[in-house]
């Protein structure tokens, strides 16, 4: 693991299962981390190593409004003083996202859109202003995917009930350019960029698991710790000039 010693980091979307093993992981790193969700008592179940427990506090995050992220910011220099990055692996969407192409109603495609790629534009937003303003060098990942950059292969879901989200492709394909927008407006202290994930294991049916196994060239479905290593890089001084780009950690799915 690349050393993060006397580092500084928010992580949003922490309770989730990408996040979880972000927060970890940036604190065996030697880090420290604000773990950000909407939902802070599941926040409070993440199994950390108790020697690592005065590198971390918690805090509730609604990432779609813009006051809670700049109190946020403010909570974490209280703590631990100067911020250095962050990572955005925030889900905002309501309760019909995640239905199939012919059954999406406008109003939930612009909802689940705005509320997600929204956010993401918010937090980016203000982490820009942090590092400009303070003049403080500040790296930001986003999470994106691997269907932000090709489509949906469905034929792997064939056979079971999952779908891939119309409203998951707008998002995530814009996400990668805003990105790119954010890192080119904002000049030399701030940079951002992406690491797209192909399918991470969550207890998917396993014959899905197989036929998207055969797409790739060795393990297939992901775990959360195969993408975490990218994401430590970025936010590292190794990557310092990697700036605006889309990294995709997929086993070669998208070849």
């Amino acid at each position: 693991m690349i050393p993060l010693d006397n580092k500084t980091f928010l992580v949003a979307g922490a309770a989730g299962l990408i996040g979880r093993t972000i927060v970890t992981t940036l604190l065996e790193a030697g880090a420290k981390v604000c773990a950000l969700d909407i939902n802070l008592d599941t926040l409070r179940t993440l199994e950390i190593n108790p020697d690592h427990a005065d590198r971390l506090m918690m805090h509730e995050l609604d990432i779609t409004r813009r006051e809670k992220v700049q109190e946020a910011f403010a909570a974490v220099n209280a703590r631990f003083g100067e911020i250095h990055g962050a990572v955005n692996a925030a889900y905002p969407r309501n309760k019909n996202y995640g239905r199939h192409f012919y059954d999406v109603e406008f109003s939930d495609f612009h909802e689940n859109a705005g509320l997600h790629l929204g956010a993401y534009f918010i937090f980016m937003q203000q982490c820009a202003l942090y590092s400009e303003t303070r003049q403080q060098r500040f790296s930001l990942v986003n999470l994106s995917s691997i269907y932000g950059v090709i489509a949906p292969k469905f034929e792997i879901y064939e056979g079971t009930t999952m779908t891939m989200p119309v409203e998951y492709a707008a998002i995530k394909s814009g996400l990668q350019l805003m990105t790119s927008y954010a890192s080119a407006y904002t000049g030399e202290y701030f940079r951002a960029n992406c690491v797209s994930p192909g399918g991470i294991i969550a207890g998917q049916n396993p014959a899905f698991i197989e036929k998207y196994r055969e797409n790739c060239l060795s393990k297939g479905v992901l775990d959360a710790q195969d993408v975490v290593g990218t994401i430590a890089f970025l936010l590292s001084d190794h990557s310092r000039y990697v700036v605006g780009q889309n990294i995709v950690v997929d086993d070669g799915f998208t070849l």
